[in-house]
């Protein structure tokens, strides 16, 4: 990994031109004002939803275009002003994301539709493969620059032992050939797209993601847990979807081997994926198995802004997944004053530095995150001073400065000569 590589550093000045931009930010298996952390919604959903508020404080028109997943939602929802919600017909509403490849080009024509008879769009933003496919046919029907924002790798999910179709690689070579520029969220996801990917360094912008400090904050611990009913005690939390990329199993592991009577592990989150519902059926019997039931609570997926209370009433947050493009979840209990002991993959590498804000583990070892978890929990100074660190760490990040940099990318996009990969 080129670990000296980071964030862009592009300050995007405002200006006239910036009230007449529209972006089209194309999000078509899930919507961002879907509730995170359950079904197929996470820290994409909540990347969604924050850049456009923040680009629509900032003065662009944004237009997020989702696939219709109930028939009775409306054709359109405005959001905020500035920011419009639209739902396209493709396929049956209840189809699985596994199905979802076969009705890309009937969203597809449903977007160059609703963009025909609105302002003329300047870019075009694609959130994960499935969008950027789209996107990359829109590109060439309209003759619009394509930025795409990937979130996770097909081939970065393979190398850490996940399924992932192989149409999915193919796929996303394509869209990343054809993009005016892909935005990687961290320094490890930008190693991925040269080395999985070929992608060429001019075409890689770095973006990472930002945190709400109006939400996320520290705060008084004993309030945190009055408020959600829980009792004094170390308190361990996991949140996330449920599956096996997250790794709750192994957050269960690390508990067990904690071998704290008086402790409780929290795991915030729901069913995801369509093996969603036997991973948790999995989880339940491993926790029973254990002999750690009383001590473990299975809290559903809670709205984005409750979740700082989550953080705040934790002494530990622990993030064992086996691939992050960022890791979100690490960024919000850091600004709330909470260590983590986390995965040493992907994004979590530049977020959390080991030793001083949290720890990073290099093996999917439950013992060894139970270790560093025990130094945390059993040494109050440590704790104390990971948790001002952290807090520190996490003031480098905001949905302003992200916005800011995706501006700059919008605005060097928008002055030159489309890529041509045909």
């Amino acid at each position: 990994m080129d670990s000296n590589i980071g964030p862009v550093d592009r300050t995007y000045t405002p200006n006239k031109r910036n009230r007449d931009l529209h972006v089209a930010m194309l999000s078509l298996h899930t919507s961002p004002f879907v509730q995170p952390g359950q079904g197929d919604s996470g820290g994409m959903n909540v990347y969604i939803r924050e850049l456009v508020s923040s680009l629509a404080h900032k003065g662009a028109l944004c237009s997020i275009y989702v696939r219709r997943w109930d028939k009775a939602l409306p054709k359109e929802v405005l959001i905020e002003p500035g920011v419009r919600l639209v739902h396209i017909d493709a396929g049956d509403p209840r189809l699985s994301k596994d199905d979802l490849s076969d009705v890309v080009d009937e969203f597809s024509e449903g977007v160059e539709r609703d963009l025909l008879l609105k302002p003329s769009v300047d870019v075009l933003h694609a959130n994960y493969w499935l969008s950027g496919v789209s996107g990359h046919t829109l590109k060439h029907q309209l003759g619009i620059p394509l930025v795409t924002t990937f979130h996770t790798l097909g081939r970065a999910k393979v190398s850490s032992g996940e399924f992932d179709p192989s149409v999915r690689a193919v796929k996303e070579q394509e869209v990343i050939d054809c993009s005016e520029v892909v935005v990687a969220n961290s320094s490890a996801e930008a190693s991925q797209l040269r080395g999985l990917y070929g992608a060429p360094d001019e075409r890689i912008a770095i973006v990472p993601l930002g945190v709400q400090h109006a939400f996320f904050a520290p705060g008084n611990q004993d309030a945190a847990r009055s408020a959600l009913g829980l009792e004094d005690g170390p308190i361990v939390m996991f949140v996330g979807r449920l599956q096996p990329l997250k790794g709750a199993d192994l957050a269960i592991e690390m508990f067990a081997a904690l071998g704290m009577e008086n402790g409780t592990l929290l795991i915030v989150g729901g069913a995801s994926g369509t093996s969603g519902n036997e991973e948790v059926r999995m989880l339940k019997q491993q926790v029973k198995r254990m002999g750690i039931e009383p001590q473990v609570r299975l809290i559903p997926p809670q709205p984005h802004h409750i979740l700082s209370t989550f953080y705040r009433a934790s002494d530990v947050v622990v993030v064992p997944s086996k691939s992050e493009s960022f890791g979100l979840v690490a960024l919000e209990a850091a600004a709330c004053g909470t260590p983590v002991v986390t995965a040493s993959v992907g994004g979590l590498q530049d977020l959390v530095v080991h030793g001083e804000t949290g720890f990073l583990v290099d093996q999917r070892d439950p013992k060894l995150y139970a270790h560093y978890a025990y130094q945390i929990l059993k040494n109050p100074l440590l704790a104390a001073e990971m948790a001002m660190s952290a807090v520190e760490k996490a003031q480098q990040y905001s949905w302003s400065k992200t916005s800011e940099q995706v501006l700059a990318i919008y605005d060097s996009v928008t002055s030159k000569a489309l890529v041509d990969c045909r």
